[in-house]
């Protein structure tokens, strides 16, 4: 068991403490997936924290957050290892300038291997384990899912020319998912899962504040009434809580105490990310959106 907390809600509270709110149904799936061990798949919509829980469950353990980023065309070389031929020609140089030769298996060690985040993961020594965030899973192809089933299941990895590594201190590792297509049964089936809502205004306030704790209740409550006034409208991308903050930086900077429907759209861009969107802001009326 890997886990060194007591109870979800212990789990809670600390990540509270060190800055990251988390509902009970979160801190129970964390607590869940550290108990198992079993991997953890995050789903929900941008900007609600899936990223962040990683972050800051390694910040709270004291132990390495080692992320993959996914995306389309990603392979082994990029997540699981690679050979560095450049020090494997200049080996090949060396012993033929010292008159020896070398053989295909001299050339295949751990010298000449290059540890991408999975590698590393596997490997890493402890004492606590390291939390491994395989981010954005849904960017890469069915072909790399069934490429991680091996790690997800076993705690383990197999190189070719190395054999099966297995790891002494299994990882703790959460995916993250923003469901642009469905991912395989056969991956969730390995995984635990919990889906991350956008949260209920009170909630937002509290997680805005906690992120930026320079900025008065005011400003706070405002933004995160506005930005879920603006994930009613027809937008092409709802904002999330990192958006939110995001506007709340940006009205600071500003110095802004508050958002108005003057000054409103100096800071837009913090929330709305396409041209569009803007104009359906606009449509609207941006005092309805700051003030409702």
């Amino acid at each position: 068991m890997t886990n060194s907390f007591a109870s979800p809600s212990e789990l809670q509270t600390a990540l509270a403490q060190d800055g990251y709110l988390a509902d009970e149904g979160l801190a129970t799936a964390l607590f869940v997936a550290m108990s198992l061990p079993q991997p953890l798949l995050l789903e929900g919509e941008a900007g609600v924290g899936k990223t962040q829980a990683a972050k800051s469950l390694a910040a709270l353990l004291n132990t390495p957050l080692i992320r993959l980023q996914c995306y389309e065309g990603i392979d082994a070389s990029e997540a699981l290892y690679e050979w560095n031929y450049p020090q494997q020609l200049l080996g090949i140089r060396v012993a033929e300038s010292q008159g020896k030769s070398l053989t295909e298996e001299s050339l295949f060690t751990r010298d000449y291997l290059i540890e991408r985040p999975l590698m590393q993961a596997v490997e890493h020594p402890g004492p606590m384990p390291a939390v491994l965030l395989i981010d954005e899973v849904d960017r890469a192809d069915e072909e790399f899912e069934a490429f991680l089933f091996e790690l997800l299941a076993e705690g383990s990895v197999t190189i070719p020319e190395l054999g099966t590594i297995f790891a002494k201190i299994p990882p703790i590792v959460i995916l993250t998912s923003n469901r642009t297509r469905d991912l395989h049964d056969a991956l969730k089936r390995r995984c635990l899962y919990h889906w991350i809502d956008y949260p209920e205004i009170r909630q937002a306030t509290a997680i805005i504040r906690s992120r930026v704790p320079k900025a008065t209740e005011d400003l706070t409550a405002q933004v995160a009434s506005a930005v879920q006034r603006l994930r009613s409208l027809d937008v092409q991308k709802q904002p999330g809580i990192a958006e939110a903050i995001d506007w709340v930086n940006a009205a600071m900077i500003l110095g802004l105490d508050r958002i108005t429907a003057d000054n409103a759209a100096q800071t837009l861009g913090s929330v709305l990310k396409y041209r569009e969107d803007h104009d359906v802001a606009q449509a609207q009326g941006l005092g309805w959106v700051v003030n409702g």
